[in-house]
């Protein structure tokens, strides 16, 4: 797969079909084969790019603190390097962090926007990362060194997003590795985008799995109800992995979300 340098790091990235730009941002140690079962069905319509951030897949894994708005400018500058001026985006999880900043700080690369398993931070009682994700990426460098630590964190993370899909699992598994594991974490403890989403002005589709493990399902509702003209799905028994294990429904609604 092709890669770029941007800010001195190498970038591991995939673009295919043809059309409007849809951008595709992973979620917290994700890579590009997360999306296999959308990217055949979104390229007869998009050209879609989907690339491993910072610290996970291929892509370098720096030391930290990363934070969304820093994984943010990486993605503009991936599409600068693609020659890609607006496109819609689509962030997952930790990218649906990424992607909140991009269309705050960057409103005028936004076509439309899709927030996934999102939140906007971790200090409401109803919203934010779960206690089982929380207690599955708080293991400390005193407790367990290196990159033993690592895998522990994406062990228990992987446990609570693919259960249902072993195969998955054990496909990703050592795809991200310390201390990109680290980096990306401060990410998701840092994100905190309560009191700028009113700034959104991309249409946008907040989208959640009710059963979701890993993010409170019920951190959708303020996101929808504070981002301008926001619509939101629930997808009744939905995990956090809704995009692979209801990709039939989940990709419908993108699709039609989109052509609209």
């Amino acid at each position: 797969m092709p890669a770029v340098k941007i800010k001195g790091i190498r970038i591991n990235y995939q673009a295919k079909g043809e059309g409007e730009p849809l951008v595709i941002i992973n979620g917290f140690t994700g890579n590009i084969r997360d999306w296999l079962l959308q990217t055949p069905a979104f390229k007869k319509r998009f050209r879609v790019i989907t690339f491993d951030n910072r610290g996970s897949g291929k892509s370098d894994k720096p030391e930290g603190p990363y934070s969304a708005k820093m994984m943010a400018e990486d993605t503009v500058a991936l599409m600068d390097e693609l020659g890609v001026k607006k496109a819609h985006i689509l962030g997952f999880s930790m990218g649906a962090a990424i992607a909140q900043e991009i269309a705050i700080n960057f409103p005028e690369r936004v076509n439309k926007l899709i927030l996934l398993g999102a939140w906007s931070n971790n200090n409401d009682a109803d919203s934010g990362l779960t206690p089982e994700l929380m207690q599955a990426t708080q293991l400390t460098p005193q407790r367990i060194p290196g990159a033993a630590m690592s895998l522990a964190i994406n062990s228990a993370l992987y446990r609570l997003i693919f259960l249902p899909l072993k195969s998955m699992m054990n496909r990703r598994m050592g795809a991200a590795a310390y201390p990109g594991t680290l980096g990306q974490r401060d990410a998701l403890m840092t994100h905190n985008t309560a009191d700028r989403l009113k700034l959104i002005k991309a249409p946008t589709l907040v989208i959640t799995g009710t059963k979701d493990r890993c993010v409170r399902p019920a951190s959708s509702e303020p996101l929808a109800r504070q981002i301008p003209g926001a619509k939101l799905v629930k997808i009744e028994n939905g995990s956090h992995a809704v995009f692979l294990e209801m990709s039939r429904r989940f990709n419908k609604e993108i699709m039609s979300f989109l052509s609209a």
